[in-house]
């Protein structure tokens, strides 16, 4: 059967419906010839010839193809891996720009290589003849229409935001309170329970990990893993096939658009962890999905003096090449279809140094933030860059340019070395404030800080303190994966234990880290799972842990730690004291008589150059003056707030504190305490004396 092609348009890239037909475009400046593939709900397979060549896009419109259509290309061209390219029109390949693929790779069913895997060490020269059209999900047109009713975006203050990080599948898959069909799915995370859990919570924000189409490792499949993460992308504009409930045949996007709208109904912004900087293809003995066989040579960085090797700042086995305009344009063309299609509120950018390099170096003059920032769109939302990749010089945490937020790993690895009694209190102290050493020179505020103890790589805040070292044992690489610096500690047992004290230590331990994170100057990420105390078992890469290592287990949910995060939250969305919108400087305003902050020894004393730089001290309050806000209210109203008496004390035993004198207060009462968080109210006076507790935090208010 052939079918009419007319010549249509080389813009936008990607299938675009516009009721009679569909407009096909697809990027490729080395291509000799592309082949479109339509196909029928039996695979029979349709090749139309794209005959049209613009701005090296190939393109034509074809009649009477609607929402529903499945299809694929096959691109024409040399195989010169020595040369970096790899056209091979025996694979069929998805495109790019598909805004819904179908499902998962049928690995068992073709061989998805390029080439004959003989074994040989050169078998990536030759290219294999077998067509793998069963073996690739197909790309769908679909129908872009939405009632959104009215929705827009959030747009929440950074200094009010707290932000959930949450996986899709894991948060919703054994919930008992959410429908079967509806578990582990972007329904699920739209259901009634779920909203109602992170309204109770106080969370402002989730950052959801990788949406984003996924394509499983091959070598997960024989060791009867996945990918759970998700950070095997291979469609940009694709929500996850599997994350549907409704269906996989281009269901997925309105399922996708549903669950943000519902969201934002609750208050709740919408983040997308995203992963521009490699794809699931890997390095040179990789699959040949999309990317490789459309254009290897302008897709992805190779070695300029051997093509035939990718250069690998992501630990994968290639990396993006965002240097090359076009794709460029297509990690600008993802962002703006998820903010202005799907009304997403933000993007976490995976390894963000790597899109950042031009050359080799880390540059950030990049076009990459050039683009963004001259964005009249991508500009406005949350950007948060992951600052680092695995490449030289890939560490850049504090550099990134105004406009973008930092997960901050000198935070995470800070606040885990003081409350296991390893770090001092100067250090300490920065990141408490908002790391104003890292953000305050280049103009920006504390919240570029993305505070957080724990990610989803790493320990969940339940093993950080129960297990000194990894136990990786389930993903079958021999624990060698997942970092050996854990800067954890387990309270003196290995593991799960029966011992009374240490599960007190622990437990206290957990509320120490959370206190510590809310009470931080910065924007505070806790990490889903961990305010009801969930393990996995001292597993810190359970990346391909589609199961219940990784799976909230509801019911063994730790209801006191839970209880006692949502007051932390709401402790820290009454007291704006606790999220300024600009740095402490330990001084008075206009017509102030207390400075802003005054820090204290355990003799209530002010702290000294020499306190400072004691290497061994481990406990220290903070005076924090909720009457030296600088920044005014919304409505420019000037903003007033309680103050408050901040004690830590990270040493092994119990600590003696003198108040400070009646210039900072005269009565003091209790706001928090780690040790003892079902304390009844109690009140102290100026210079009394308050032993506090082994490991804990006081915080008390002035009255």
């Amino acid at each position: 059967m052939t079918r009419p092609v007319w010549p249509g348009r080389p813009f936008p890239l990607g299938p675009l419906w516009d009721g009679e037909g569909t407009n096909f475009s697809l990027f490729s400046e080395n291509a000799e010839r592309v082949e479109l593939c339509l196909f029928d709900g039996e695979d029979n397979e349709t090749r139309v010839d794209l005959t049209e060549r613009t701005a090296f896009n190939w393109h034509g419109y074809v009649p009477g193809i609607g929402p529903g259509q499945r299809y694929g290309y096959r691109v024409h061209g040399p195989y010169e891996p020595g040369s970096g390219h790899r056209f091979n029109p025996a694979k069929l390949l998805i495109d790019p720009y598909a805004k819904a693929i179908e499902g998962p790779m049928r690995w068992e069913r073709a061989n998805v290589l390029p080439y004959v895997p003989d074994g040989s060490g050169d078998a990536d020269l030759r290219p294999d003849g077998e067509d793998d059209a069963g073996a690739i999900p197909k790309g769908l047109v679909v129908d872009e229409s939405f009632d959104w009713e009215g929705d827009r975006p959030l747009r929440t203050p950074w200094h009010e935001t707290v932000i959930y990080e949450v996986h899709t599948k894991g948060f919703t898959k054994r919930h008992p309170g959410v429908r079967d069909d509806l578990r582990g799915t972007f329904a699920g995370l739209a259901s009634v329970e779920a909203i109602e859990y992170f309204l109770s919570l106080g969370v402002t924000a989730v950052e959801l990990l990788p949406i984003h189409h996924i394509a499983d490792e091959h070598f997960l499949l024989e060791r009867g893993l996945s990918n759970y993460w998700g950070y095997s992308s291979i469609g940009y504009l694709a929500p996850h096939a599997l994350y549907a409930a409704t269906g996989s045949n281009g269901e997925q996007v309105r399922e996708f658009k549903g669950m943000v709208k519902a969201l934002h109904g609750a208050g709740i912004e919408v983040i997308l962890d995203v992963v521009y900087n490699h794809t699931a293809e890997g390095n040179h003995l990789g699959p040949m999905l999309a990317f490789r066989g459309v254009d290897n040579a302008s897709y992805y960085r190779l070695l300029p003096d051997d093509p035939r090797f990718y250069m690998d700042f992501t630990g994968t086995g290639n990396s993006l090449n965002p240097v090359h305009p076009s794709v460029l344009r297509l990690i600008m063309d993802s962002l703006r279809y998820f903010a202005v299609e799907c009304h997403v509120d933000g993007f976490r950018f995976d390894l963000a140094s790597a899109l950042a390099r031009e050359l080799y170096d880390v540059d950030r003059l990049s076009a990459f933030f050039d683009v963004i920032h001259q964005d009249p769109v991508l500009s406005q939302v949350k950007l948060i860059a992951e600052p680092w990749d695995v490449g030289p010089g890939g560490y850049q945490v504090g550099n990134f340019p105004v406009l973008w937020t930092e997960w901050n790993g000198l935070y995470r690895d800070v606040v885990r070395d003081f409350w296991r009694g390893q770090a001092p209190v100067g250090e300490f102290v920065q990141r408490l404030t908002g790391s104003s050493d890292l953000y305050e020179s280049d103009g920006r505020r504390p919240f570029a800080s993305i505070n957080f103890v724990t990610a989803h790589d790493g320990f969940t805040l339940a093993d950080l303190v129960s297990y000194n070292v990894k136990h990786n044992e389930a993903n079958l690489e021999d624990n060698r994966d997942g970092t050996d610096d854990n800067r954890s500690w387990n309270c003196g047992v290995e593991g799960p234990t029966d011992d009374p004290a240490v599960n007190v230590l622990r437990r206290r331990q957990q509320r120490n880290f959370l206190a510590t994170l809310f009470l931080s100057q910065g924007v505070p990420m806790l990490l889903g799972g961990d305010e009801l105390g969930r393990t996995q078992g001292g597993n810190n890469n359970a990346w391909c842990q589609d199961n219940e290592v990784s799976w909230y287990d509801w019911e063994a949910a730790d209801v006191d730690l839970l209880e006692f995060t949502k007051r932390l939250i709401r402790f820290r969305r009454e007291h704006p004291v606790f999220r300024r919108q600009r740095f402490l400087t330990g001084a008075a305003g206009p017509g102030g008589e207390l400075p802003d902050v005054w820090w204290m020894r355990p003799d209530g004393r002010r702290m000294t150059r020499r306190d400072w730089a004691d290497a061994g001290g481990r406990a220290f309050g903070a005076f924090l003056n909720g009457e030296e806000i600088p920044s005014p209210g919304v409505h420019g109203e000037r903003v007033v707030d309680d103050s408050f008496l901040v004690l830590f004390n990270a040493y092994f035993e119990p600590t003696r504190f003198r108040l400070p004198t009646r210039r900072l207060g005269t009565t003091w009462e209790l706001a928090l305490s780690t040790a003892e968080p079902d304390a009844d109210p109690r009140r102290w006076s100026a210079r009394e004396e308050i032993e506090l507790e082994a490991r804990s935090v006081l915080v008390l208010r002035r009255v």
